[in-house]
């Protein structure tokens, strides 16, 4: 069964989000933990070719790019992470993060790009990015730096390794038999290209794997490729970052936590499952937050959630020139920022390239738990749209970390009894009163002795017969 991905930028950026193919949403009442995992539907990495024969058809245009963001301004969600003063510690030197997207074009910001094959067309090697968005996300977390510029990617000095297995601008040949020449493509990439991809990524060496695109929907039976995948990744010492996907794409709101039932198990409280997010023993599943750093709207929430990164406004790499972009035109020619949850996601694969740098002797789980375990956590401790909190590159490379992480459930609310103060002492007037016994008496003396000042007169009269 071939099952449909979404590329999980908000649909007005890029005209990406859109279901590509087959529709999702039935099946059982709820969404469930991932099932066990089975070794042996792991797929082979090779060939790095689609499964079947692909057309790009000739109305299906490159998305056209809005250029901008260059000069020596460093973008706003750059210096909410404080680069500058991360690299002095790790730009993740020696690290190769492979890109499983649309494609990352080649750009001198990218030097050393490893072309890594393509699940879409039949002859390419990844470096076609009709769509701009597997560039837009590979800058993010690698760009170089140049003097003058103020952008750069988190992990300047990493390696991008590029492997597409998906595109909007691509269909199943022969699908537009059937449609009129305005039809847009029905886009292509699935559920079993994408297992490929990450088997492929870990065989050729990867130590980090980014994933900017989701499956979402009720049925629980169809990605065991992906769980064998990510099991595999994650015992080759592999971390993986996934998107947790946009609510424009993923439309069933999941609630996750029931006010009117706390105690419930959250997985009972979700209605869709996001894949590989839901992956979350082996997946960092990433959230977005806005300029103020709160969680952005179009986050799916899920019981999976990781960590949380910015993701609305980004900067990035041009896919069409050597500069920056900030938007895209999608394929009905609407104008849209770099935004989702799809750019958050690129962030923490960057902070997880310098973690590794700096720490070389950490295994994927403890680089996994330190990335978790460093965040700036909410009020709750974690929560459904941003889970353990926004990742802190500064405190991921510093902090000493022990100890297990707590469960993902927000710290339920208590109860205690405030102790009563004891009744305070009664006053202590005895100052007091000397102070004013004193004064008056002070007083009392005064005054006398001002009416003595007075003389006392008599009035003597003369009787008239004593004349």
């Amino acid at each position: 069964m071939k099952v449909p991905l979404r590329i999980v930028a908000v649909a007005v950026t890029l005209g990406l989000s859109a279901s590509l193919g087959l529709g999702a949403g039935h099946g059982v009442a709820h969404a469930e933990r991932p099932p066990a995992v089975d070794p042996a539907a792991r797929p082979s990495g090779d060939p790095a070719v689609p499964p079947e024969k692909t057309e790009r058809p000739a109305n299906s245009n490159c998305a056209d790019i809005v250029t901008g963001g260059s000069g020596s301004t460093i973008p706003t969600a750059q210096r909410s992470l404080d680069l500058e003063r991360a690299w002095k510690f790790s730009q993740g030197e020696g690290q190769v993060v492979a890109v499983i997207d649309t494609g990352v074009a080649r750009h001198p910001r990218l030097p050393d790009l490893d072309a890594a094959g393509d699940y879409v067309a039949q002859v390419g090697d990844g470096t076609e990015d009709c769509d701009g968005h597997g560039t837009f996300v590979a800058g993010l977390i690698a760009a170089s730096r140049i003097d003058g510029q103020g952008f750069a990617g988190v992990a300047p000095s990493a390696r991008i390794m590029t492997i597409r297995q998906t595109s909007k601008m691509y269909q199943k040949e022969g699908a537009s038999r059937n449609k009129s020449p305005e039809d847009l493509p029905e886009g292509y990439g699935n559920l079993g290209t994408m297992a490929s991809a990450i088997v492929r990524a870990v065989d050729r060496g990867a130590t980090v794997i980014n994933i900017s695109e989701v499956w979402c929907g009720s049925e629980n039976n169809v990605d065991g490729k992906i769980g064998a995948a990510l099991q595999y990744a994650v015992e080759k010492d592999v971390v993986v970052v996934a998107a947790a996907g946009n609510t424009d794409t993923c439309k069933t709101e999941n609630t996750v936590f029931d006010p009117l039932d706390p105690t419930a198990d959250p997985w009972s409280k979700t209605t869709m499952n996001v894949v590989p997010a839901r992956w979350d023993d082996y997946v960092l599943s990433v959230g977005s937050i806005d300029a103020n750093g709160a969680p952005s709207k179009f986050t799916v929430p899920g019981p999976w959630l990781s960590v949380a990164a910015p993701g609305e406004n980004m900067v990035s790499l041009d896919p069409r020139g050597s500069s920056t972009a900030v938007g895209a035109l999608n394929q009905r020619g609407e104008q849209g920022p770099i935004s989702g949850t799809s750019f958050a996601t690129p962030i923490v694969s960057g902070v997880v390239a310098l973690v590794r740098a700096r720490f070389p002797e950490l295994s994927a789980r403890e680089v996994m738990r330190r990335i978790q375990a460093t965040a700036h956590a909410p009020a709750e401790g974690w929560n459904k749209y941003i889970g353990y909190g926004a990742v802190d590159p500064i405190a991921a490379l510093t902090d000493e970390v022990t100890g297990p992480l707590p469960p993902k459930t927000p710290t339920p609310p208590k109860s205690r009894q405030l102790a009563v103060p004891a009744a305070p002492p009664p006053p202590d007037n005895r100052a007091r009163d000397v102070a004013l016994i004193g004064t008056g008496i002070i007083a009392g003396t005064l005054l006398l002795g001002y009416l003595a000042s007075f003389p006392v007169r008599r009035r003597f009269g003369v009787r008239g017969d004593d004349m």
